[in-house]
């Protein structure tokens, strides 16, 4: 029984798909994407991820894996499409190997990919959680990202009706955790609807605080017992 093993370095048809977007959409660490090819009836499929591109793809194996830059969803490198969590930035080559009915290996580079740093993050907390009117609360926004970021702040009331916008700008390292005085006159929600640093921009970031306005007690009439 012979075993055959016929070695190229070709160029096949290959797709690569970004889950959810398209591919041009920017790829962040921690987002996972999806690679994919063409499948021909018959043969199976590996796939390898590379930190360096300075070594022989054909012949070397791809050690990004290994080194905790990336990791395959399960666990699971074959089949014409694999998932791929990117966990930290940088650029990266990816590999397919393909194995015909025959048993001949084709060795395929199959492109490059640049992951940038995480997107900003927004949480909130509320000191305290409940007012009178007329007091003061404060919103504690603590950030994840590259300074300087940009937020927008969402207000709404109870019934989800949204009542104002504000953007802080140019918050540096020194601000994280950034404080925002607030003074509602109704129980208002608040969240951060946009985050902006160095690298990105973040469209859904943070949770969502309710601070409870109560009323004023009201007046009562003092009589004098004569």
């Amino acid at each position: 029984m012979y075993h055959i093993s016929c070695l190229a370095l070709v160029i096949l048809p290959v797709l690569l798909t970004v889950a959810p977007a398209i591919a041009q959409t920017p790829v962040y660490q921690g987002q996972t994407t999806e690679l994919s090819i063409e499948p021909n009836p018959g043969d199976t499929y590996t796939w390898e991820i590379y930190n360096d591109p300075t070594i022989n793809f054909a012949t070397v194996a791809g050690t990004a894996v290994a080194d905790g830059e990336a990791s395959f969803v399960d666990g699971i490198n074959t089949g014409p499409t694999v998932q791929v969590t990117w966990l930290e930035p940088g650029i990266y080559f990816y590999k397919v190997t393909a194995v015909d009915i025959a048993g001949c290996t084709n060795n395929l580079k199959v492109g490059r990919i640049e992951i940038l740093e995480s997107l900003p993050t927004a949480e909130l907390n509320l000191d305290p959680n409940e007012i009178c009117i007329n007091d003061d609360a404060l919103i504690i926004v603590t950030l994840t990202g590259n300074p300087a970021w940009e937020i927008t702040v969402e207000e709404s009331d109870l019934d989800g009706n949204v009542t104002g916008y504000s953007t802080y700008s140019s918050i540096e390292a020194d601000e994280n955790p950034y404080e925002i005085a607030v003074s509602p006159m109704q129980t208002t929600i608040y969240r951060v609807i946009q985050v902006k640093d160095k690298y990105g921009e973040n469209l859904d970031p943070s949770n969502s605080v309710s601070l409870t306005v109560h009323p004023l007690p009201a007046k009562s009439k003092i009589y004098l017992k004569e």
